[in-house]
C-alpha cells in the first residue's frame, strides 16, 4: 500500500466510524421512542389491526416475501462482494484455461479515433468502454496471434487492453522474438515501446457487460471496503432491533387482551368461528370473523372486520 492509499484509507475510516456513531446515535434514539409509544398505548391500535391480519397473511404467505426478499438482496450482495476479491486477486495474472474477467479503467478503446483507418476499413467495431467488465481467454500460440486482435497486456505492474496494429518478425535486432506494435481505437499514435508475447494475459473476444466494473471499482476502493462493513452492520442489526419491537407489541397485546372482560357473543355469533376478539381503549370493539360456505364448486373463505359499539353497562341493562 502507497502512502497515498494508506491516507486514503485512514480518512475513509474517520469519516466511516463518524457515520457509523452517527447512525448508532439515531438508530437507538428512534428505537427507544417507539419502545415508548408502545409501552404508552400510543400504537395499540395497530397493534391490534396487526395481530388481526396475521392470519391472512401467513395462509397467503405475505411474511415470507420480505423475508426471502431479504435473504436474496443479501446473497446477491455477498456475491458481488466476493466476485470482486476474486477478481482484485486474479486480476494482474495470466489466463489460465478457463475465461477471466477485468475491468476496463480507461477510455482509449472507447471510440474509434477518425485517422485511424484500418478501424473503418476493416470494419472492427468491437470498442469497449470505460468501466466495461470484459472476459478475457486464454492465449493462442504467438504464432496465431494475428493483426487487429485485441489484447491484456502488463506494462509495469499495469493492465493495459489494446489492439495489435503491427506485428515484427524477428530480425538482427531482435533475433529470437516477435515484437507486436499496439494501439488504442480511441488515442492517435501507438503505444511507446513494444510489447513481447511473454507479457501478454489474455486475448479479448467481444465478450463484455457494460458499466458493471465501476461497482467492482468501488468496492475495491477504501470507501467501498468500508460501506460493505456498513452494509452487515445494518443487515445484523435491522433483525435485531426489529426481534425487539416484535417482543414489545406482543406483550403490549397480551396486556391488551388481558386487562379487558371476554366478548359476549349473541347466540346468532357463537356458532361462527372467531378469529380474534380485541376491545379497543376507548370502548369501540374490534371483531374478526371467518366464515366458512360450503357450495357446490367448492369451499369460500370470507372474512369480516366489524366495529360494534361498546356493550350497554349492567345499569344501563336494567333501566
Amino acid at each position: 500500500m502507497t502512502p497515498y492509499e494508506l491516507y486514503v484509507f485512514i480518512l475513509c475510516l474517520i469519516v466511516f466510524v463518524s457515520l457509523v456513531a452517527l447512525c448508532v446515535f439515531f438508530l437507538t434514539c428512534i428505537f427507544k421512542l417507539a419502545i415508548r409509544l408502545i409501552r404508552s398505548g400510543t400504537e395499540d391500535e395497530r397493534i391490534k389491526i396487526e395481530y388481526l391480519e396475521e392470519g391472512t397473511k401467513r395462509k397467503s404467505g405475505g411474511e415470507w416475501i420480505g423475508t426471502v426478499f431479504s435473504v436474496l438482496v443479501a446473497i446477491g450482495f455477498l456475491a458481488c462482494l466476493g466476485f470482486t476479491v476474486h477478481l482484485h486477486n486474479t486480476q494482474n495474472r495470466t489466463v489460465a484455461a478457463g475465461p477471466q474477467f477485468q475491468v476496463v479503467k480507461s477510455d482509449s478503446m472507447a471510440t474509434k479515433y477518425e485517422k485511424n483507418n484500418y478501424l473503418f476499413e476493416h470494419g472492427l467495431n468491437n470498442q469497449i468502454d470505460t468501466f466495461d467488465l470484459i472476459l478475457t481467454h486464454q492465449l493462442p500460440d504467438e504464432q496465431d496471434l494475428k493483426l487487429y486482435d485485441v489484447v491484456v497486456y502488463e506494462a509495469e505492474g499495469t493492465m493495459v487492453i489494446h489492439r495489435i496494429v503491427g506485428i515484427e518478425e524477428p530480425n538482427e535486432t531482435h533475433p529470437n522474438e516477435r515484437y507486436f506494435r499496439l494501439q488504442g481505437d480511441a488515442v492517435k499514435n501507438a503505444d511507446r515501446f513494444p510489447v513481447l508475447y511473454s507479457q501478454m494475459r489474455g486475448i479479448y473476444r467481444n465478450e463484455r457487460i457494460p458499466f458493471v466494473g465501476s461497482l467492482i471499482i468501488f468496492l475495491q476502493s477504501p470507501a467501498g471496503i468500508l460501506c460493505a462493513f456498513l452494509v452487515f452492520f445494518a443487515m445484523i442489526a435491522t433483525p435485531v432491533l426489529e426481534n425487539r419491537l416484535e417482543n414489545e407489541r406482543k406483550k403490549r397485546l397480551a396486556a391488551i387482551l388481558k386487562s379487558h372482560k371476554a366478548l359476549q357473543l349473541s347466540p346468532a355469533l357463537r356458532n361462527t368461528p372467531l378469529a380474534a376478539a380485541v376491545e379497543d381503549v376507548d370502548g369501540s370493539t374490534l371483531l374478526y370473523f371467518k366464515l366458512s360456505a360450503q357450495q357446490s364448486s367448492g369451499r369460500n373463505h370470507v372474512r369480516f372486520l366489524l366495529s360494534l359499539n361498546r356493550a350497554p353497562s349492567q345499569k344501563n341493562r336494567k333501566e
